[in-house]
């Protein structure tokens, strides 16, 4: 068995065996701090060696759909500015692409869907220990960064939220690297399960990083930023879990 599937039993073997309310939860076990952390690097080296730069995940058909699948983390993005898009069908939501680009752009969900896409079915995997398979239409990324003209020294992209967590009302953000940027399977997701994507699910845009743990799987995205580092980014571990609950930065699978 490899290792790649050995840890995503682990995870949901733990995930069965204590009882948990949410991912903050996780943030305050010792145990699952030290289990994602000492994996990290070890699934990182074994996914880019064995599986290389673009194994797919694997992919499922319309008869394996889950009958639920669970809306995890916000459930919607409380600003004024995200509620005023949401009840106007985000007629005026602009997708940023910005940071280390020669060609910054600005697009509308209709111009989103208007770029290369791609539909697939995959499981998603979550840090609590739950899956689930659903199906996802988006805009590669790719493409999308290649637009951009992404610049040399750019090594990272990062995901900038909508929705806010904990006391200072800190924007939830995550970030890849450029392999999994690039990933044929990485994709913004505007459609689930042949519906539009719902606002529980992220509406109007999540990233889909199928090689990932959800946490990874940023919803309600406003803005893409390539960064030489993430060192000056909130934080500075490159996600919101990771700089507030030690979470792995590469939560492969």
């Amino acid at each position: 068995m490899s290792i790649i599937m050995n840890r995503r039993k682990l995870i949901a073997g733990l995930g069965g065996g204590l009882f948990v309310s949410g991912c903050d939860s996780w943030s305050r076990s010792d145990r699952v701090k030290a289990i994602l952390a000492s994996a990290e690097d070890l699934t990182m080296g074994v996914q880019r060696s064995i599986g290389g730069a673009t194994a797919l995940a694997r992919e499922f058909t319309t008869a394996d759909l889950s009958p639920e699948f669970r809306a995890n983390g916000s459930r919607t993005a409380d600003s004024a500015d995200y509620q005023a898009m949401l009840a106007n069908g985000f007629a005026g939501y602009r997708l940023r692409v910005d940071g280390l680009v020669d060609r910054p752009l600005s697009l509308s969900l209709a111009q989103l869907r208007h770029m290369p896409s791609r539909t697939q079915i995959t499981r998603h995997d979550c840090v609590e220990g739950w899956s689930a398979i659903g199906q996802w239409t988006g805009a590669t990324l790719g493409p999308l960064l290649d637009l951009a003209r992404m610049r040399d020294s750019a090594n990272y992209i990062v995901f900038h939220c909508f929705d806010t967590y904990g006391a200072d009302n800190r924007p939830y953000y995550e970030s890849i690297d450029l392999v999994d940027a690039f990933h044929p399977q990485t994709i913004l997701a505007y459609d689930m399960n042949g519906g539009e994507l719902p606002e529980r699910h992220g509406a109007p845009i999540r990233a889909r990083v199928e090689r990932q743990l959800g946490y990874k799987h940023a919803k309600f995205v406003s803005r893409i930023e390539a960064v030489a580092s993430l060192d000056d980014i909130y934080g500075g571990k490159g996600g919101y879990w990771e700089d507030v609950g030690d979470y792995a930065w590469y939560a492969g699978i």
